[in-house]
């Protein structure tokens, strides 16, 4: 049976670990299990360790870290040879076996080479991917533009692609999802999102009414997008946008 790890990045999600771990151990591909901590204040870590998760610390203690603890985890998972590395956000009420085998099965039968999930949201919801993400993907990488959930946190891709997005220097913040769709499309791996039915996340409600809670997400999404649009070539003199 081919090696399949999961990874949790997660800071203060006492109330959703427990599930979202047993929701993992379901899965037909009995994964290794991994949280990454960001410094929780709650019962994270004691959750997750009671739970038979492996908890390790995220390398560095900054804000936002997203990026940090989702290079710490693949640091982490690398070491253990596995085939298929998942990445799961930690706050996720509705989490099931279902999305870990629909994400790793194309994976692992070679369809792809990373499977992101796509699903329903809340009206409200997603306003940095809607506002940010993807109209400057369309911009400067109108060849991404089809794909509906460019922040996703749930991707799942072959060790080696991995390896080799590692290697090439992710940003540390909220940037980091956008920038692993740019790499690995512009890398050439066969990138596919793959619906997950609908999606109810712990974070929704800090946001729901005020989208300016937002603002620092979408600041670091939108300079991870212009900073490869920069990389690539994708940056036309402005006067060709002129009317």
């Amino acid at each position: 049976m081919p090696k399949v790890i999961v990874i949790f990045p997660a800071k203060n999600e006492s109330a959703t670990i427990k599930s979202c771990i047993d929701a993992v151990k379901q899965s037909k591909h009995k994964p290794h299990i991994i949280v990454v901590d960001g410094y929780s204040t709650d019962k994270t870590v004691e959750i997750a360790s009671a739970n038979g998760a492996e908890v390790v610390t995220s390398s560095k203690r900054m804000h936002p870290g997203k990026g940090v603890a989702m290079k710490t985890g693949l640091q982490v998972a690398l070491k253990k040879n596995p085939d298929v590395i998942l990445f799961l956000d930690a706050d996720i009420k509705n989490l099931t076996a279902e999305w870990v085998d629909k994400l790793v099965d194309p994976i692992i039968d070679g369809r792809h080479d990373m499977t992101r999930g796509t699903y329903m949201r809340a009206a409200r919801d997603g306003g940095v991917t809607k506002l940010v993400a993807r109209p400057l993907l369309s911009v400067f990488f109108p060849e991404m533009s089809h794909f509906e959930q460019p922040l996703s946190g749930e991707v799942a891709a072959k060790a080696d692609v991995w390896k080799t997005l590692l290697e090439t220097a992710p940003p540390d913040g909220w940037g980091i999802d956008v920038w692993f769709l740019i790499e690995t499309v512009m890398h050439g791996y066969k990138t596919s999102e793959i619906f997950l039915g609908t999606k109810e996340h712990g974070s929704y409600s800090v946001y729901e009414n005020d989208l300016s809670k937002l603002s620092k997400m979408g600041e670091q999404v939108g300079l991870a997008v212009i900073q490869e649009a920069v990389k690539y070539e994708r940056i036309v003199n402005a006067n060709a946008y002129a009317p």
